[in-house]
């Protein structure tokens, strides 16, 4: 499809496996792997990675914690998650670097646009840490930021399943899949790609969001490749 940089958005418990809780090494060396072949095509990627896994700031606010301080915790959650990513990348030769959005040096760098951006053009592989640095703001308005910031041509969202479906396919058989649907249609119907900042911000910069399954050996590059099965929102 001739994509020349991208972003991956992986949600923390894409990294579970089979677990309920914290990361599953071999889990992470399949989406490493997923991620070195699209990497030998000479594609630059960035990726952000969610902390759902190991910490749910908004299930914490639910239960009556401060929402500012269990969406920080969440952000550390995610560096978490992205040093364990970056650990595994490199074991099977992918440079990489973590840049995170919350100033921890000891451990990663601070995110600096033109820095990530000369990072990629070296042939590394960036991971943005911290979400947006921000309360009150997901991983997938994270997403979606880094991709503008980043001038990535595609924000590519690996899930639990294929594509966007009208309803949760693991739980009604009759759920619709979508080959193509509109920012405004997810918005309009609910489709739970997204939340709505991240929809609105991908449809205000016209950035596409290609949905599909990282469970799925071989999808991440199949969907490069515009083959497999997925779905694009724009």
């Amino acid at each position: 499809m001739g994509y020349k940089r991208i972003l991956l958005k992986l949600s923390g418990e894409a990294l579970m496996g089979d677990q309920q809780y914290g990361q599953h090494l071999p889990t992470l060396r399949r989406i490493s792997e997923e991620i070195k072949s699209v990497h030998k095509l000479g594609i630059q990627i960035s990726i952000v990675v969610g902390g759902g896994n190991i910490f749910r700031g908004m299930q914490a606010a639910e239960s009556g914690m401060e929402r500012a301080a269990a969406d920080y915790m969440g952000m550390l959650a995610t560096v978490m998650n992205a040093l364990a990513l970056q650990n595994i990348l490199e074991g099977i030769g992918v440079e990489t670097r973590v840049l995170s959005a919350i100033g921890m040096q000891s451990v990663c760098e601070p995110f600096i646009r033109r820095r990530a951006i000369r990072h990629m053009e070296h042939g590394r592989v960036v991971i943005c840490a911290a979400g947006t640095g921000n309360p009150f703001f997901t991983t997938d308005t994270a997403a979606a930021l880094r991709a503008m910031e980043l001038d990535c041509e595609g924000l590519f969202k690996g899930t639990q399943v294929d594509g966007v479906y009208s309803a949760d396919p693991k739980k009604d058989k009759n759920a619709i899949k979508y080959e193509n649907v509109t920012y405004k249609e997810v918005l309009e119907k609910d489709l739970k790609v997204m939340d709505g900042a991240a929809i609105a911000l991908a449809r205000e910069n016209e950035l596409p969001i290609i949905v599909f399954n990282i469970h799925e050996a071989g999808a991440f590059e199949k969907v490069i490749n515009g083959k497999g099965s997925f779905t694009i929102v724009r």
